[in-house]
């Protein structure tokens, strides 16, 4: 393993965000200066212009998830369609269901926990978390035991963004449903990375990210299930009325056709980027395992995102363990909780102890990630332990 000669850093936080895909820049780059009118200035060419080209995009997005075109509505991100659903639909839903439940999983992103605080804060919403196992999945019997007339909605989202595990999100509508509540699944993490259909699976909410998925930052997506047919859904804010009325606001053109064309490429080369990418993550975690066979891996093993490997080194601190390795790009957690004091509320809610969450560190391979980049990161990794734990 020594004399790897890798480049100065090497990425390793594609759960963080991922590179923009060049070809997706490129697509991108005319709506920034040829093409740069109002898609709500649809009376003249120009406008219409860019008004195709968003729904070409929203054409692209609803096909990536096999949903209908008039579902989806563009956002800034998939904190933002979390919210929207959360704190716009979700009381006025509330208010004339009666229904003033929500359940949800202790392992879901922040976007979801904390606005689900704040139903219970501002609205006087019962908020019931769901418990997982120690691979980090829901457990369904429970789901079952405490879904009831009086709840509203759940949210487990499609695939953690720190220790990888892929949810039952079918078996879990369905259980929804059977007592008349919606599913808020956050997929942010799954675009790309594992086949989606809203249809399959019957979904009600999805949120989505395009820089989760090798498009660019500050766009986001949401799926309403029969959205064109939902007139009720309060927005959470008012403006000109964009995207059926759901999220007001001049577009976003360019990151929504760059969207657009990261979904349709992430839909189109999963198989092949998946396969190469799990050969990757699995070559990592069985060499380092090798050099340091008190190494763990968090998680459930079989079922996970390609790319995820949440590792722990017991007894090595890992903030520690990272600076000594600085060309590698990496982290200990979420990219919304770096820098916490506190250990990761995903870990404990595993079953890790505060002390083994320390001594977790988080690496997200990607498309463009490269088996030098790897033969780099073990070598670099198992360096950094070896000082660490003298």
């Amino acid at each position: 393993m020594q004399g790897v000669q890798p480049p100065t850093t090497v990425y390793l936080d594609c759960h963080a965000s991922t590179p923009c895909d060049p070809r997706v820049r490129d697509a991108m780059l005319p709506f920034f200066c040829a093409s740069y009118a109002n898609p709500s200035s649809a009376v003249h060419l120009a406008g219409q212009k860019a008004r195709d080209a968003v729904e070409f995009a929203r054409a692209q997005v609803a096909s990536a998830i096999s949903a209908d075109h008039s579902d989806i509505v563009f956002t800034g991100s998939a904190t933002e369609s979390n919210a929207t659903v959360l704190m716009g639909f979700l009381p006025a839903l509330a208010n004339s269901s009666g229904r003033r439940t929500v359940l949800t999983t202790p392992i879901e992103h922040k976007s979801v926990l904390e606005n689900c605080r704040a139903l219970h804060d501002r609205c006087g919403m019962r908020v019931v978390s769901i418990p997982v196992d120690n691979e980090g999945t829901v457990q369904l019997d429970k789901l079952r035991d405490l879904i009831s007339e009086e709840t509203l909605l759940v949210c487990v989202q499609l695939a953690n963004n720190e220790i990888g595990t892929i949810q039952p999100v079918a078996e879990a509508v369905k259980i929804a449903h059977e007592k008349g509540a919606l599913l808020l699944c956050d997929a942010a993490q799954a675009l790309g990375r594992i086949r989606i259909s809203v249809f399959d699976m019957g979904i009600d909410f999805l949120s989505l990210s395009a820089h989760k998925a090798y498009g660019p930052k500050g766009v986001g997506a949401l799926y309403v299930r029969g959205s064109a047919n939902q007139p009720d859904l309060a927005p959470m804010y008012f403006g000109g009325g964009q995207e059926c009325g759901i999220r007001s606001g001049t577009h976003n053109v360019p990151g929504i056709v760059g969207f657009g064309l990261a979904a349709h490429l992430a839909n189109q080369e999963l198989e092949a980027d998946m396969a190469r990418i799990t050969s990757l993550r699995d070559r990592l975690e069985s060499e380092l395992a090798a050099l340091v066979p008190s190494m763990k891996v968090n998680g459930r093993i079989t079922c996970r995102l390609a790319g995820n490997s949440s590792l722990t080194f017991p007894g090595v601190d890992s903030l520690a363990l990272m600076s000594n390795a600085p060309g590698l790009m990496l982290t200990n957690g979420a990219a919304c909780e770096s820098g916490s004091p506190a250990p990761s509320y995903v870990l404990t809610s595993i079953g890790i102890t505060p002390e083994d969450a320390d001594s977790t560190i988080r690496i997200g391979l990607g498309r463009f990630s490269t088996s030098e980049d790897v033969s780099y990161a073990i070598e670099q990794l198992h360096r950094s332990y070896d000082l660490c734990s003298k």
